[in-house]
């Protein structure tokens, strides 16, 4: 099994991309795990619906041309459903009985994701009502891919 995370815009902050190594590092032991930026358009304060429209229009050709055709695709996004850490790790169970060979998780860029690319999600999942700079919920991200596997081998690293 593969991992993607797909992202709107760069990591800029050191602390996060430590982070953030230290757990795809972790990973290696049971999966390939791929991060691919794409550029973010910047927003003028006070954007306008169709400007906000236009921006999410850009980065979703930017992101679709990095999802492949057989990909399990898994989407960030606020109204999605919210799992457990138990339920994601029995997710990616499912996912690879399925006969899925790659996740993609997709991360939006400040104003979120378009309608479009949310429908070509096979899952929308939420880490809560909470909002979170989408910089740092990459590092949220990939500790629950970890823990999702550390699961599966009963581990104790999840109490």
């Amino acid at each position: 099994m593969k991992i993607k995370l797909l992202v709107v815009g760069k990591l800029k902050e050191k602390y996060l991309k430590e982070g953030i190594a230290e757990y795809v590092k972790r990973l290696e032991r049971f999966t390939k795990v791929e991060i691919i930026e794409v550029s973010d358009e910047k927003t003028p304060d006070q954007a306008s619906q169709a400007e906000n429209r236009n921006i999410l229009e850009k980065e979703k050709q930017r992101l679709l041309t990095k999802i492949g055709e057989r990909d399990y695709v898994i989407a960030l996004a606020i109204e999605g459903k919210q799992v457990s850490s138990e339920e994601l790790s029995q997710k990616f169970s499912q996912i690879t009985l399925n006969g899925y060979s790659t996740i993609t998780f997709i991360i939006g860029g400040s104003l979120g994701l378009s309608d479009y690319l949310k429908k070509r999600a096979n899952l929308l999942v939420s880490f809560g009502r909470i909002t979170l700079p989408h910089q740092l919920i990459r590092l949220v991200l990939v500790e629950q891919i970890y823990r999702s596997f550390m699961i599966q081998q009963g581990s104790p690293y999840h109490k």
